[in-house]
């Protein structure tokens, strides 16, 4: 007790340091927690079925909505990288082609679809003057992957987001098979990713000013 009285005032700072560091430790999982929370999360996934006839769905699983400005779809070939956006093509129903514009806002939880990847398939080649024949007959080499990226705007945030999930393509019993590369998505929000962002935007509005060229 004696020595515990003649040192009240070192054990009161070590023990005040102490429950400083308790705090900070403590706010630290709190923002960290938040934070987590607060980060935007877009996923690309196949719906009603694994097959080449399956929908790609886009889901928000971000706490708030999200602008979805651009989905590309980038076809790796041995000849290059053969992109479309794809944001306002048409997707095939049973009762014929329907115009779904698919640029806008997508709340929290909600999710969309842009077609079946052979939609997307079909769509990629016939910008470029190809068909999903070509490559099946031979007159074309096999596609290696079809890589679909989402460009998004989070909330009140200026700058972009964005998200890609590469799916492999390959020949099967006459058909094509297609099959993610790996199991989740990969999240664009990085400084470093924002730049490949712009650069992917800057591709998309070249590519528009040579279609809208004459001849």
């Amino acid at each position: 007790m004696l020595w515990i009285s003649e040192n009240a005032s070192a054990i009161t700072a070590i023990g005040s340091i102490l429950t400083f560091l308790v705090w900070l430790a403590y706010m630290h999982l709190l923002y960290k927690s938040y934070s987590r929370q607060r980060r935007p999360r877009i996923i690309i996934n196949r719906g009603r079925g694994m097959n080449i006839d399956s929908l790609c769905l886009i889901s928000n699983m971000s706490a708030e909505s999200i602008f979805i400005q651009h989905i590309v779809a980038a076809l790796e070939t041995p000849q290059g990288t053969k992109q479309l956006d794809i944001i306002d093509c048409q997707q095939s129903e049973e009762d014929g082609d329907v115009y779904r514009p698919h640029q806008g806002p997508l709340d929290s939880g909600d999710y969309l679809h842009v077609g079946t990847f052979r939609d997307i398939l079909s769509h990629v080649a016939r910008h470029h003057g190809e068909s999903l024949d070509d490559y099946r007959s031979g007159n074309l080499p096999m596609p290696d992957a079809l890589d679909i990226r989402v460009i998004a705007i989070y909330g009140s945030e200026d700058t972009h987001i964005g998200a890609r999930r590469r799916f492999l393509v390959n020949e099967d019993e006459g058909d094509y098979a297609i099959t993610p590369d790996r199991l989740v998505t990969q999240r664009l929000t990085s400084r470093r990713d924002r730049q490949r962002i712009r650069r992917w935007m800057q591709q998309l509005e070249q590519d528009a000013r040579d279609t809208s060229r004459p001849g």
